[in-house]
Protein backbone atom coordinates (compact mmCIF):
# COMPACT_ATOMS: atom_id res chain seq x y z
CA UNK A 1 0.00 0.00 0.00
CA UNK A 2 1.46 3.25 -0.74
CA UNK A 3 1.87 6.66 1.46
CA UNK A 4 -0.73 8.52 -0.18
CA UNK A 5 -3.60 5.58 0.07
CA UNK A 6 -1.99 5.25 3.99
CA UNK A 7 -2.32 8.60 4.98
CA UNK A 8 -4.74 11.03 3.14
CA UNK A 9 -4.37 14.72 3.64
CA UNK A 10 -3.14 16.01 6.41
CA UNK A 11 0.63 15.79 7.83
CA UNK A 12 -0.97 15.42 11.80
CA UNK A 13 -1.46 11.97 10.13
CA UNK A 14 2.13 11.29 10.42
CA UNK A 15 2.15 11.49 14.08
CA UNK A 16 3.09 8.77 15.71
CA UNK A 17 2.06 8.50 19.52
CA UNK A 18 2.83 5.10 20.35
CA UNK A 19 6.16 4.44 18.66
CA UNK A 20 6.35 1.34 20.89
CA UNK A 21 5.25 -0.52 18.11
CA UNK A 22 8.29 -1.16 17.03
CA UNK A 23 10.75 -3.10 19.18
CA UNK A 24 13.92 -1.40 19.78
CA UNK A 25 14.87 1.49 21.28
CA UNK A 26 17.86 2.98 23.00
CA UNK A 27 18.90 4.00 26.46
CA UNK A 28 22.15 5.19 26.25
CA UNK A 29 23.85 7.43 23.96
CA UNK A 30 25.60 5.55 20.65
CA UNK A 31 28.96 3.73 22.01
CA UNK A 32 31.87 4.90 20.80
CA UNK A 33 33.27 2.29 17.71
CA UNK A 34 35.20 -0.50 18.86
CA UNK A 35 38.61 -0.40 17.70
CA UNK A 36 38.60 -2.39 14.60
CA UNK A 37 41.61 -5.61 13.36
CA UNK A 38 44.92 -3.97 13.81
CA UNK A 39 45.78 -6.07 10.85
CA UNK A 40 48.27 -4.10 8.69
CA UNK A 41 46.87 -0.94 6.39
CA UNK A 42 43.30 -1.82 6.91
CA UNK A 43 41.33 1.01 7.91
CA UNK A 44 37.99 1.69 10.04
CA UNK A 45 35.94 3.26 7.79
CA UNK A 46 32.24 2.08 6.49
CA UNK A 47 32.22 1.29 3.00
CA UNK A 48 31.90 -1.55 1.04
CA UNK A 49 30.79 -3.50 -1.67
CA UNK A 50 27.52 -3.66 -1.82
CA UNK A 51 24.37 -0.90 -2.15
CA UNK A 52 23.70 -0.92 1.70
CA UNK A 53 27.44 -0.56 2.18
CA UNK A 54 27.62 -3.16 5.68
CA UNK A 55 31.32 -3.16 5.70
CA UNK A 56 34.11 -0.85 6.48
CA UNK A 57 36.86 -0.28 3.29
CA UNK A 58 40.24 -1.71 3.31
CA UNK A 59 42.22 1.30 2.82
CA UNK A 60 42.38 4.36 5.48
CA UNK A 61 40.70 7.26 5.40
CA UNK A 62 43.36 9.16 7.85
CA UNK A 63 42.41 12.55 6.15
CA UNK A 64 39.16 13.10 7.53
CA UNK A 65 39.88 11.87 11.15
CA UNK A 66 41.16 15.48 12.18
CA UNK A 67 43.18 15.26 15.79
CA UNK A 68 42.12 17.80 18.09
CA UNK A 69 42.44 18.18 21.85
CA UNK A 70 41.24 15.83 24.06
CA UNK A 71 38.87 16.84 26.52
CA UNK A 72 36.93 15.77 30.05
CA UNK A 73 33.24 14.41 29.31
CA UNK A 74 32.27 18.23 30.93
CA UNK A 75 34.34 19.67 28.88
CA UNK A 76 33.20 18.10 26.05
CA UNK A 77 29.57 18.07 26.83
CA UNK A 78 30.27 22.02 27.31
CA UNK A 79 31.83 22.16 23.73
CA UNK A 80 29.14 20.23 22.20
CA UNK A 81 26.21 22.61 23.35
CA UNK A 82 28.06 25.49 22.08
CA UNK A 83 28.89 23.55 18.92
CA UNK A 84 24.79 22.89 18.18
CA UNK A 85 24.00 26.41 19.33
CA UNK A 86 26.24 28.20 16.96
CA UNK A 87 25.11 26.06 14.17
CA UNK A 88 21.80 26.47 14.76
CA UNK A 89 22.35 30.38 15.15
CA UNK A 90 24.37 30.47 11.69
CA UNK A 91 21.64 28.36 9.52
CA UNK A 92 18.98 30.63 10.89
CA UNK A 93 20.53 33.64 9.37
CA UNK A 94 21.52 35.01 6.55
CA UNK A 95 25.70 35.74 5.34
CA UNK A 96 24.98 39.37 5.98
CA UNK A 97 23.84 39.02 9.51
CA UNK A 98 25.71 35.97 10.39
CA UNK A 99 28.90 38.23 12.55
CA UNK A 100 26.18 40.07 14.50
CA UNK A 101 24.49 37.03 15.57
CA UNK A 102 27.68 35.13 16.77
CA UNK A 103 28.75 38.43 18.36
CA UNK A 104 25.95 37.79 20.84
CA UNK A 105 26.18 34.08 21.22
CA UNK A 106 28.33 34.48 24.27
CA UNK A 107 30.28 31.17 23.79
CA UNK A 108 34.16 30.68 25.33
CA UNK A 109 35.60 30.35 21.29
CA UNK A 110 38.71 27.60 21.53
CA UNK A 111 39.98 26.18 18.63
CA UNK A 112 37.69 22.50 19.73
CA UNK A 113 35.20 24.36 19.29
CA UNK A 114 35.45 25.83 16.30
CA UNK A 115 36.93 22.40 14.38
CA UNK A 116 33.44 20.80 15.59
CA UNK A 117 31.41 23.92 13.98
CA UNK A 118 33.36 23.93 11.12
CA UNK A 119 33.19 19.53 10.72
CA UNK A 120 29.37 20.42 11.02
CA UNK A 121 29.39 23.10 8.36
CA UNK A 122 31.42 21.31 5.77
CA UNK A 123 28.36 21.48 3.24
CA UNK A 124 28.30 25.21 3.20
CA UNK A 125 31.85 26.10 2.40
CA UNK A 126 30.56 30.19 2.24
CA UNK A 127 29.30 29.88 5.86
CA UNK A 128 32.22 28.04 7.18
CA UNK A 129 34.57 30.89 6.09
CA UNK A 130 32.20 33.65 7.38
CA UNK A 131 32.41 31.38 11.16
CA UNK A 132 36.26 31.23 10.44
CA UNK A 133 36.92 34.91 9.81
CA UNK A 134 34.28 35.84 12.62
CA UNK A 135 36.13 32.78 15.41
CA UNK A 136 39.67 34.31 14.40
CA UNK A 137 38.51 37.77 15.96
CA UNK A 138 37.50 36.13 19.20
CA UNK A 139 39.75 36.27 22.48
CA UNK A 140 40.77 32.52 22.75
CA UNK A 141 40.85 31.76 19.19
CA UNK A 142 44.37 30.03 17.86
CA UNK A 143 45.61 28.67 14.91
CA UNK A 144 45.44 25.05 14.07
CA UNK A 145 45.87 22.76 11.75
CA UNK A 146 42.79 20.66 12.07
CA UNK A 147 40.60 23.83 11.45
CA UNK A 148 42.52 25.05 8.60
CA UNK A 149 41.70 21.81 7.07
CA UNK A 150 37.71 21.55 8.34
CA UNK A 151 37.60 24.86 6.38
CA UNK A 152 39.46 23.93 3.15
CA UNK A 153 37.48 20.24 3.31
CA UNK A 154 34.19 22.96 3.38
CA UNK A 155 35.77 25.28 0.92
CA UNK A 156 36.84 22.36 -1.78
CA UNK A 157 33.29 21.07 -2.07
CA UNK A 158 32.40 24.18 -3.51
CA UNK A 159 34.96 24.72 -5.76
CA UNK A 160 36.53 27.94 -3.98
CA UNK A 161 39.83 26.50 -5.03
CA UNK A 162 41.73 29.78 -5.20
CA UNK A 163 40.62 30.10 -1.71
CA UNK A 164 41.33 26.95 -0.72
CA UNK A 165 45.29 28.08 -1.70
CA UNK A 166 45.21 31.39 -0.23
CA UNK A 167 44.47 29.36 2.74
CA UNK A 168 47.22 27.02 2.17
CA UNK A 169 49.99 30.17 2.16
CA UNK A 170 48.58 31.06 5.29
CA UNK A 171 48.76 27.93 7.02
CA UNK A 172 52.73 28.05 5.87
CA UNK A 173 53.22 31.47 7.06
CA UNK A 174 52.20 30.37 10.55
CA UNK A 175 53.92 27.11 10.33
CA UNK A 176 50.84 24.79 10.14
CA UNK A 177 50.69 23.13 6.72
CA UNK A 178 50.85 19.71 7.25
CA UNK A 179 50.74 16.39 4.48
CA UNK A 180 47.23 15.82 5.33
CA UNK A 181 46.51 19.37 4.12
CA UNK A 182 47.81 18.36 0.72
CA UNK A 183 46.06 15.01 0.75
CA UNK A 184 42.65 16.64 1.32
CA UNK A 185 42.71 19.64 -1.39
CA UNK A 186 44.04 16.50 -3.60
CA UNK A 187 40.60 14.49 -2.80
CA UNK A 188 38.56 17.76 -3.19
CA UNK A 189 39.98 18.16 -6.78
CA UNK A 190 39.29 14.66 -7.87
CA UNK A 191 35.87 14.43 -6.70
CA UNK A 192 35.40 17.83 -9.01
CA UNK A 193 36.85 15.46 -11.33
CA UNK A 194 39.83 17.80 -11.76
CA UNK A 195 42.24 14.74 -11.92
CA UNK A 196 45.01 16.52 -13.37
CA UNK A 197 44.72 19.55 -10.59
CA UNK A 198 44.63 16.39 -7.89
CA UNK A 199 47.54 14.99 -8.96
CA UNK A 200 49.59 18.73 -9.26
CA UNK A 201 48.55 18.94 -5.81
CA UNK A 202 50.54 15.94 -4.87
CA UNK A 203 53.66 17.46 -6.77
CA UNK A 204 53.28 20.88 -5.00
CA UNK A 205 54.43 19.48 -2.03
CA UNK A 206 58.08 19.81 -2.46
CA UNK A 207 57.33 23.73 -3.88
CA UNK A 208 56.03 24.24 -0.36
CA UNK A 209 59.10 22.44 1.78
CA UNK A 210 57.56 19.06 2.02
CA UNK A 211 59.38 15.86 0.30
CA UNK A 212 56.69 13.48 -0.86
CA UNK A 213 57.16 9.91 0.72
CA UNK A 214 55.82 6.45 -0.52
CA UNK A 215 52.77 7.17 1.96
CA UNK A 216 51.90 10.13 0.26
CA UNK A 217 52.00 8.69 -3.20
CA UNK A 218 49.54 5.56 -1.76
CA UNK A 219 47.42 8.45 -0.63
CA UNK A 220 47.50 9.90 -4.01
CA UNK A 221 46.47 6.87 -5.85
CA UNK A 222 43.81 6.21 -2.93
CA UNK A 223 42.02 9.17 -3.94
CA UNK A 224 41.90 8.98 -7.22
CA UNK A 225 40.66 5.33 -7.05
CA UNK A 226 38.10 6.25 -4.96
CA UNK A 227 36.76 8.91 -6.52
CA UNK A 228 36.22 6.84 -9.92
CA UNK A 229 39.63 7.81 -10.94
CA UNK A 230 41.32 4.01 -10.75
CA UNK A 231 42.13 4.47 -14.70
CA UNK A 232 44.47 7.65 -13.56
CA UNK A 233 45.44 5.90 -10.27
CA UNK A 234 47.02 2.91 -12.11
CA UNK A 235 48.73 5.79 -15.06
CA UNK A 236 50.38 7.41 -12.16
CA UNK A 237 51.83 4.15 -9.88
CA UNK A 238 52.82 2.90 -13.62
CA UNK A 239 55.11 6.09 -14.28
CA UNK A 240 56.43 7.57 -10.67
CA UNK A 241 57.06 4.08 -9.71
CA UNK A 242 59.86 3.99 -12.73
CA UNK A 243 60.67 7.99 -11.15
CA UNK A 244 60.48 8.37 -7.90
CA UNK A 245 59.07 5.45 -5.38
CA UNK A 246 59.67 1.82 -4.68
CA UNK A 247 55.70 0.60 -4.16
CA UNK A 248 55.09 -1.49 -0.88
CA UNK A 249 51.96 -4.13 -0.86
CA UNK A 250 50.01 -1.49 -0.02
CA UNK A 251 50.51 0.14 -3.63
CA UNK A 252 49.55 -2.55 -5.06
CA UNK A 253 46.26 -3.62 -2.92
CA UNK A 254 45.19 0.35 -3.26
CA UNK A 255 45.20 -0.40 -6.92
CA UNK A 256 43.11 -3.94 -6.74
CA UNK A 257 41.04 -2.40 -4.90
CA UNK A 258 39.59 0.55 -7.10
CA UNK A 259 39.74 -2.05 -10.16
CA UNK A 260 37.40 -4.14 -7.59
CA UNK A 261 35.13 -1.26 -6.68
CA UNK A 262 34.76 -0.72 -10.74
CA UNK A 263 34.27 -4.55 -11.33
CA UNK A 264 36.72 -5.25 -14.02
CA UNK A 265 38.57 -8.20 -12.25
CA UNK A 266 40.70 -8.81 -15.40
CA UNK A 267 42.90 -5.45 -14.35
CA UNK A 268 42.83 -6.11 -10.92
CA UNK A 269 44.31 -9.90 -11.12
CA UNK A 270 46.63 -8.25 -13.65
CA UNK A 271 48.00 -5.76 -10.74
CA UNK A 272 47.91 -8.66 -8.14
CA UNK A 273 49.88 -11.01 -10.36
CA UNK A 274 52.00 -7.97 -10.77
CA UNK A 275 52.31 -7.59 -7.01
CA UNK A 276 53.33 -11.36 -6.52
CA UNK A 277 56.07 -10.97 -8.99
CA UNK A 278 57.41 -8.17 -7.40
CA UNK A 279 57.90 -10.74 -4.32
CA UNK A 280 54.84 -9.80 -1.96
CA UNK A 281 52.97 -12.53 -0.79
CA UNK A 282 48.89 -11.83 -0.47
CA UNK A 283 47.91 -11.17 3.48
CA UNK A 284 44.54 -10.99 5.11
CA UNK A 285 44.38 -7.30 3.09
CA UNK A 286 44.88 -8.48 -0.07
CA UNK A 287 42.34 -12.04 0.35
CA UNK A 288 40.06 -8.86 1.75
CA UNK A 289 39.81 -7.17 -1.26
CA UNK A 290 40.15 -10.06 -3.62
CA UNK A 291 36.52 -11.38 -1.68
CA UNK A 292 34.95 -7.95 -1.89
CA UNK A 293 35.43 -7.62 -5.42
CA UNK A 294 34.09 -10.89 -6.46
CA UNK A 295 31.16 -10.04 -3.84
CA UNK A 296 30.62 -7.09 -5.80
CA UNK A 297 30.65 -8.52 -9.21
CA UNK A 298 28.37 -11.06 -7.11
CA UNK A 299 30.61 -14.00 -7.51
CA UNK A 300 29.59 -15.34 -3.92
CA UNK A 301 30.96 -19.12 -4.97
CA UNK A 302 34.15 -17.42 -5.77
CA UNK A 303 34.35 -15.50 -2.91
CA UNK A 304 34.01 -18.28 -0.67
CA UNK A 305 36.50 -20.32 -2.54
CA UNK A 306 38.82 -17.37 -1.80
CA UNK A 307 37.96 -17.90 1.64
CA UNK A 308 39.03 -21.44 2.05
CA UNK A 309 41.94 -20.53 0.16
CA UNK A 310 42.94 -18.08 2.44
CA UNK A 311 42.70 -20.52 5.76
CA UNK A 312 44.47 -22.74 3.72
CA UNK A 313 47.45 -20.77 3.04
CA UNK A 314 47.58 -19.92 7.29
CA UNK A 315 46.11 -16.69 6.57
CA UNK A 316 43.85 -16.15 8.90
CA UNK A 317 40.65 -14.28 8.07
CA UNK A 318 39.70 -11.10 9.70
CA UNK A 319 36.46 -9.38 11.14
CA UNK A 320 36.27 -7.55 7.98
CA UNK A 321 36.40 -10.64 5.60
CA UNK A 322 33.38 -12.45 7.83
CA UNK A 323 31.61 -8.60 7.70
CA UNK A 324 32.41 -8.58 3.86
CA UNK A 325 30.77 -12.13 3.30
CA UNK A 326 28.24 -11.71 5.81
CA UNK A 327 26.78 -8.41 3.53
CA UNK A 328 27.40 -9.58 0.11
CA UNK A 329 25.26 -13.27 0.75
CA UNK A 330 22.91 -11.45 2.62
CA UNK A 331 22.10 -9.03 -0.22
CA UNK A 332 21.94 -11.86 -2.87
CA UNK A 333 19.52 -13.41 -0.12
CA UNK A 334 21.59 -16.71 1.41
CA UNK A 335 20.96 -15.62 4.21
CA UNK A 336 21.37 -18.85 6.35
CA UNK A 337 25.74 -18.88 4.47
CA UNK A 338 25.51 -15.36 5.79
CA UNK A 339 24.27 -16.30 9.27
CA UNK A 340 26.85 -19.01 9.18
CA UNK A 341 29.55 -16.73 8.72
CA UNK A 342 28.80 -14.60 11.45
CA UNK A 343 28.58 -17.33 13.80
CA UNK A 344 32.10 -19.06 12.77
CA UNK A 345 33.34 -15.38 13.70
CA UNK A 346 32.31 -15.56 17.05
CA UNK A 347 33.08 -19.26 17.02
CA UNK A 348 36.76 -18.19 16.31
CA UNK A 349 36.93 -15.91 19.06
CA UNK A 350 36.10 -12.37 17.61
CA UNK A 351 33.45 -10.18 19.14
CA UNK A 352 31.23 -8.91 16.99
CA UNK A 353 31.72 -5.21 15.91
CA UNK A 354 29.34 -2.20 14.51
CA UNK A 355 29.95 -3.15 11.09
CA UNK A 356 29.64 -7.00 11.21
CA UNK A 357 26.46 -6.51 13.32
CA UNK A 358 25.50 -4.15 10.42
CA UNK A 359 25.62 -6.43 8.02
CA UNK A 360 23.72 -8.69 9.89
CA UNK A 361 21.08 -6.41 9.94
CA UNK A 362 21.08 -5.61 6.86
CA UNK A 363 21.19 -9.49 5.63
CA UNK A 364 17.92 -9.81 7.48
CA UNK A 365 16.07 -6.78 5.97
CA UNK A 366 17.11 -7.96 2.55
CA UNK A 367 15.23 -11.27 3.03
CA UNK A 368 12.43 -8.85 4.98
CA UNK A 369 12.57 -10.37 8.12
CA UNK A 370 12.42 -7.33 9.86
CA UNK A 371 11.80 -8.70 13.64
CA UNK A 372 15.38 -10.45 13.31
CA UNK A 373 16.75 -7.20 12.10
CA UNK A 374 14.88 -5.87 15.25
CA UNK A 375 16.23 -8.36 17.37
CA UNK A 376 20.11 -7.74 16.10
CA UNK A 377 19.47 -3.92 17.38
CA UNK A 378 18.30 -4.71 20.55
CA UNK A 379 21.29 -7.01 21.22
CA UNK A 380 23.69 -4.36 19.93
CA UNK A 381 22.37 -2.16 22.35
CA UNK A 382 22.48 -4.61 25.18
CA UNK A 383 26.27 -5.15 24.81
CA UNK A 384 27.00 -1.72 23.96
CA UNK A 385 28.01 -1.23 20.94
CA UNK A 386 24.94 1.02 19.12
CA UNK A 387 23.16 0.57 17.18
CA UNK A 388 24.32 3.62 15.20
CA UNK A 389 22.82 5.94 12.93
CA UNK A 390 24.07 3.55 10.32
CA UNK A 391 22.07 0.64 11.76
CA UNK A 392 18.72 2.47 11.41
CA UNK A 393 19.96 4.01 7.76
CA UNK A 394 19.99 0.30 6.77
CA UNK A 395 16.89 -0.41 8.00
CA UNK A 396 14.95 2.99 6.75
CA UNK A 397 16.27 2.13 3.28
CA UNK A 398 14.97 -1.55 3.25
CA UNK A 399 11.47 -0.24 4.79
CA UNK A 400 11.25 2.22 2.11
CA UNK A 401 12.29 -0.19 -0.76
CA UNK A 402 9.80 -2.31 0.47
CA UNK A 403 6.96 0.72 0.56
CA UNK A 404 6.36 0.33 4.20
CA UNK A 405 6.91 4.19 4.49
CA UNK A 406 4.80 4.13 7.60
CA UNK A 407 6.69 1.99 9.45
CA UNK A 408 10.34 3.75 8.35
CA UNK A 409 8.60 6.97 9.62
CA UNK A 410 8.01 5.40 13.16
CA UNK A 411 11.41 4.04 13.04
CA UNK A 412 13.01 7.31 12.29
CA UNK A 413 11.02 8.91 14.93
CA UNK A 414 12.15 6.50 17.56
CA UNK A 415 15.43 6.76 16.85
CA UNK A 416 15.37 10.97 17.14
CA UNK A 417 13.65 10.52 20.43
CA UNK A 418 15.61 7.11 22.29
CA UNK A 419 19.12 9.41 21.98
CA UNK A 420 20.45 8.11 18.66
CA UNK A 421 20.45 11.63 16.42
CA UNK A 422 19.63 11.12 12.80
CA UNK A 423 22.19 12.72 10.76
CA UNK A 424 22.72 14.28 7.61
CA UNK A 425 22.20 10.58 5.59
CA UNK A 426 19.44 9.96 7.49
CA UNK A 427 17.57 13.09 6.95
CA UNK A 428 17.77 12.59 2.92
CA UNK A 429 16.90 9.00 3.16
CA UNK A 430 13.39 10.26 4.62
CA UNK A 431 13.03 13.62 3.24
CA UNK A 432 13.41 11.45 -0.30
CA UNK A 433 11.55 8.94 0.80
CA UNK A 434 7.96 11.53 1.09
CA UNK A 435 9.12 13.41 -2.10
CA UNK A 436 8.76 10.03 -4.37
CA UNK A 437 6.01 9.34 -2.25
CA UNK A 438 4.60 12.41 -3.24
CA UNK A 439 4.28 14.13 0.35
CA UNK A 440 6.41 17.10 -0.03
CA UNK A 441 4.60 18.57 2.88
CA UNK A 442 5.72 16.15 4.88
CA UNK A 443 9.21 16.41 3.12
CA UNK A 444 9.44 20.19 4.22
CA UNK A 445 8.55 19.28 7.60
CA UNK A 446 11.50 17.09 8.04
CA UNK A 447 13.75 19.46 6.59
CA UNK A 448 13.00 22.18 8.68
CA UNK A 449 13.54 19.90 11.82
CA UNK A 450 17.15 19.21 10.56
CA UNK A 451 17.65 22.82 10.48
CA UNK A 452 16.38 23.30 13.14
CA UNK A 453 18.98 21.44 14.96
CA UNK A 454 21.70 22.70 13.04
CA UNK A 455 22.24 20.31 10.11
CA UNK A 456 22.64 22.20 6.62
CA UNK A 457 21.40 19.85 3.52
CA UNK A 458 24.06 19.19 0.75
CA UNK A 459 23.56 19.40 -2.79
CA UNK A 460 21.72 15.92 -3.28
CA UNK A 461 19.37 16.91 -0.78
CA UNK A 462 18.37 20.01 -2.33
CA UNK A 463 18.27 18.46 -5.69
CA UNK A 464 15.41 16.19 -4.48
CA UNK A 465 13.16 18.19 -2.78
CA UNK A 466 13.67 21.56 -5.34
CA UNK A 467 12.73 18.69 -8.18
CA UNK A 468 9.86 17.76 -6.45
CA UNK A 469 8.26 21.01 -5.30
CA UNK A 470 8.93 21.87 -9.07
CA UNK A 471 6.63 18.52 -10.31
CA UNK A 472 3.93 19.89 -7.78
CA UNK A 473 3.72 23.14 -9.63
CA UNK A 474 5.08 24.87 -5.60
CA UNK A 475 7.30 27.03 -7.80
CA UNK A 476 7.78 29.61 -5.19
CA UNK A 477 9.07 27.46 -2.71
CA UNK A 478 11.21 25.68 -5.06
CA UNK A 479 12.79 29.25 -5.74
CA UNK A 480 13.16 30.14 -2.47
CA UNK A 481 15.09 26.82 -1.95
CA UNK A 482 16.94 26.88 -4.98
CA UNK A 483 17.80 30.13 -3.64
CA UNK A 484 18.73 28.99 -0.11
CA UNK A 485 21.39 26.77 -2.23
CA UNK A 486 23.03 29.44 -4.25
CA UNK A 487 23.58 31.46 -0.71
CA UNK A 488 25.29 28.52 0.40
CA UNK A 489 28.00 28.71 -2.21
CA UNK A 490 26.66 25.06 -3.57
CA UNK A 491 26.16 25.06 -7.47
CA UNK A 492 23.43 22.80 -8.66
CA UNK A 493 23.79 20.01 -11.13
CA UNK A 494 23.37 21.39 -14.81
CA UNK A 495 19.91 19.48 -15.36
CA UNK A 496 18.35 20.35 -12.00
CA UNK A 497 18.68 23.86 -13.26
CA UNK A 498 17.59 23.22 -16.50
CA UNK A 499 14.60 21.25 -15.59
CA UNK A 500 13.41 24.53 -13.01
CA UNK A 501 14.09 26.91 -16.00
CA UNK A 502 12.14 25.40 -18.52
CA UNK A 503 9.51 24.99 -15.89
CA UNK A 504 9.13 28.30 -14.84
CA UNK A 505 9.57 29.77 -18.16
CA UNK A 506 6.36 27.51 -19.30
CA UNK A 507 4.62 29.00 -16.29
CA UNK A 508 5.47 32.39 -17.51
CA UNK A 509 7.99 33.33 -14.67
CA UNK A 510 10.92 34.89 -16.76
CA UNK A 511 11.86 37.45 -14.66
CA UNK A 512 12.17 34.31 -11.60
CA UNK A 513 14.60 32.62 -14.24
CA UNK A 514 16.86 36.12 -15.07
CA UNK A 515 17.16 36.58 -11.45
CA UNK A 516 17.87 32.95 -10.48
CA UNK A 517 20.63 32.56 -13.74
CA UNK A 518 22.63 36.07 -12.39
CA UNK A 519 22.64 34.31 -9.21
CA UNK A 520 24.30 31.06 -10.54
CA UNK A 521 26.42 32.57 -12.76
CA UNK A 522 27.73 34.48 -10.05
CA UNK A 523 28.34 31.02 -8.10
CA UNK A 524 30.28 29.90 -11.12
CA UNK A 525 32.45 32.88 -11.48
CA UNK A 526 33.31 34.90 -8.06
CA UNK A 527 35.98 33.35 -6.18
CA UNK A 528 35.74 33.92 -2.32
CA UNK A 529 38.01 36.48 -0.76
CA UNK A 530 38.24 36.58 2.67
Amino acid sequence: MGLARLLKLSPKTWRTPNPSTISFGLRRPVADFVRLESIKHESENLGGFSPSSFCRSIHGGSIRSHAYPKTNDATGHHIAQDTERLCKLLCAQSNSSIESSLDGASVDVSPTLVLEVLKKLSNSGVIALSFFRWAEKQKGFKYSAEGYNALIEALGKIKQFKMVWNLVNDMKSKGLLTRETFALISRRYARARKVKEAVETFEKMEKFGMQPALPDFNRLLDTLSKSGHVEKAQEVFDKMEKRKFTPDIKSYTILMEGWGQEQNLLRLDEVYREMKDEGFEPDAVTYGILINANCKARRYDAAIELFHNMEANKCNPTPHIYCTLIGGLGSERRLTEALDFFERSKAIGFVPEAPTYNAVVGSYCQSMRMHDAYRIVDEMRKVGIGPQTRTYDIILNHLIKARRTKEAYRVFQRMSSEGCEPTLSTYEIVVRMFCNEGRVDMAMRVWDEMKAKGILPGMHMFSTLINSLSHENKFDEACKYFQEMLDMGIRPPAAMFSNLKRTLLDEGKQDMVLILAQKLEKIRTTQLIG
